[in-house]
């Protein structure tokens, strides 16, 4: 990075580092105005900053403005940050004497050993490793904005006291504040559970917390999306299975899940015997492979499935489509030799790449390693962590490294694609794993006339179906592009003369196999193309007496274009084009 990058945001260090300053100068605020209030941990996170607190009162939206009006003073103030240490008992003592529980119960916490590191600026002093800027005055105070104020659980534990969490942000622009709380904005009238609800595509109710309903527009994108993975994943050399959704316990002792995954999954029990709903699709497809001998000539066996999954998330951790109970998963499990793993890493890379640039959605890989609760020997995992880096740099593309952050069986690539807004989302991830296969005792007659254990990827290119639902729902804010849209066209006939046309029309249009609704209200034809463009249909066709004369429609966008009077043959033929190429509009 060059010299004069190196103190601006594009340093991803410099940013936390901003940040983490930030949320002591918010510390520091909320113990000036309101001195009993206890404060818990404060950290950057990947957008700004929060800070945890303890307070016998709600910080409402009045107390919040005023909390961010003594931050901007004390960044006037330009107090300097300075670094000190404590030996343990003294830190503790320190601690107890300003009333900080929390603060004493994370000093108990460190190593014996552990430098016990403490940061002040004035009269106010944290617990703190740090690092932070040298002064409140490297923060532009009318840059500063708090954003929300959540409860939450001291140290993530629901049985330990509840805490207030403050959320800010801060840029060293007054501008760049503007620009992202613009942004915020835009991301709020996008917001999918609203747009969901509005264009009638799927919903949610508290008889079934977590569980979507789809609407039979909804149903419509759904099927369109499945419709299209079918496609790519016949031309990919995939074949389709399905697995049941209730397996024995016994099954996922043996896979791992029962000892790694147990509190997710949810069980019932059958004839006395304990079973368990998949909340993965993996050991299906296992058993799929075991129903017949296989040989070298057979691979990669490449099983694809649409399963639908069942995962017992928190109540606070439901968010619309994106963190759901019940998904289905776009699922593939590839059975493979070991000297394949790198051919095959590279065709799923190039599957992603046709599947996201289709939907305008760029990405970045990370790779994840061996996590601490993990199956295999660190040999394998080395192995195979190289393995999937080698695959993916030998194609000319780049990864970022996520310690510790692989599944209990085996390393991870996961894409993270870009919205429209800039917004990234986990999505798709190819898993190498070395420990399924053989605890199954899969087999297979290589070349040689031996029997040899294969891997198996586990590889998704949606992620689910309700998450990239929720995603593309965001990212083109509802104005689906018209091969995907519930609806293609909308017919809107001027007068009551005309309603007949636009039924035969339509008739024509859906024979053809498009998506076609007719508005045959007694309605001025104002209102009819306003209710037809908030619902982001991709065409509009307004016919009227000329239209019925000519056997013409007069063609209209939801971006408000006017394109004229055409033939319904050429409209036909625009229409083909655009939907036969996927075309993004």
């Amino acid at each position: 990075m060059s010299e004069e990058n190196l103190y601006t945001f594009e340093n991803e260090e410099y940013r936390r580092t901003y940040w983490h300053t930030c949320s002591h100068v918010l510390a520091q605020a909320v113990k000036r105005l309101y001195p009993e209030v206890k404060l818990a941990i404060g950290p950057s996170i990947e957008e700004g900053f929060y800070y945890d607190m303890d307070s016998p009162f709600p910080f409402t939206p009045e107390i919040m403005e005023n909390i961010e009006g003594e931050m901007r003073k004390i960044c006037k103030e330009k107090l300097k940050l300075e670094r000190f240490e404590l030996p343990r008992a003294e830190a503790i003592k320190f601690m107890e004497e300003k009333g900080e529980p929390y603060k004493v119960e994370l000093i108990n916490d460190l190593p014996e050993d552990a430098a016990i590191s403490f940061y002040k600026q004035g009269e106010f002093t944290d617990l703190c490793a740090g690092p932070h800027l040298d002064s409140t005055g490297r923060i532009k105070g009318n840059a500063i904005k708090l954003t929300a104020c959540n409860s939450a659980y001291w140290r993530g534990d629901s049985n330990r006291e509840t805490l207030q969490r403050i959320y800010g942000i801060a840029f060293p622009k007054k501008e760049e504040l503007d620009a992202y709380l613009e942004r915020i904005e835009e991301a709020k009238r996008r917001d999918h559970r609203k747009l969901g609800k509005e264009l009638g595509l799927f919903a949610f109710r508290d008889e079934a917390p977590g569980f979507p309903f789809y609407l039979p527009k909804g149903m419509v994108l759904r099927n369109t999306l499945i419709d299209y993975w079918r496609q790519v994943h016949k031309k990919w050399d995939y074949v389709e299975i399905s697995t049941p959704q209730i397996m024995k316990r016994t099954l996922w002792e043996t896979s791992g899940h029962w000892d790694h995954y147990k509190d997710n999954m949810y069980t019932t029990v059958i004839d006395d015997e304990d079973f368990a709903i998949k909340p993965m699709n993996c050991p299906g497809s296992i058993l799929v492979y075991d129903l017949e001998p296989h040989s070298y000539r057979d691979l990669p066996l490449r099983y694809g499935e649409l399963g639908l999954v069942h995962r017992h998330e928190l109540s606070g951790a439901l968010h619309g489509m994106f963190r759901v109970r019940c998904f289905t998963q776009d699922d593939a499990h590839i059975l493979l030799a070991k000297d394949q793993i790198k051919d095959e890493v590279i065709r799923i890379a190039q599957l992603f790449d046709e599947v996201y640039n289709l939907f305008g959605l760029p990405y970045k890989i990370e790779l994840s390693t061996m996590p601490e609760d993990h199956i295999g020997s660190v040999e394998d995992w080395d192995i195979a962590t190289a393995a999937l880096a080698d695959a993916i740099t030998s194609i000319g593309k780049s990864y970022h490294v996520n310690p510790g952050d692989g599944a209990f069986y085996g390393p991870k690539l996961d894409f993270h694609i870009q919205d429209s807004l800039g917004r990234t989302w986990q999505c798709g991830t190819i898993q190498l794993d070395y420990q399924l296969p053989g605890r199954f005792g899969l087999e297979y007659t290589g070349a040689d006339g031996e029997k040899h254990c294969p891997v198996m990827i586990h590889r998704v290119v949606f992620g689910s179906i309700e998450r990239f639902i929720g995603v593309i729902t965001e990212h083109y804010a509802g104005a689906f592009p018209t091969w995907l849209s519930p609806v293609q066209v909308k017919m809107l006939p001027i007068t009551d003369r005309a309603a007949e046309y636009a039924q035969q029309v339509a008739g024509k249009l859906t024979a053809a196999g498009y998506r076609v609704e007719v508005d045959d209200r007694n309605e001025k034809i104002g209102k009819k193309i306003r209710e037809a463009t908030l619902e982001k249909i991709p065409y509009m066709l307004v016919v009227g007496d000329r239209d019925m004369e000519n056997n013409t429609v007069s063609v209209r966008l939801r971006s408000g274009e006017d394109l004229g009077a055409m033939s319904l043959d050429d409209f036909t033929a625009q229409l083909k084009e655009v939907v036969d190429t996927k075309a993004n509009k």
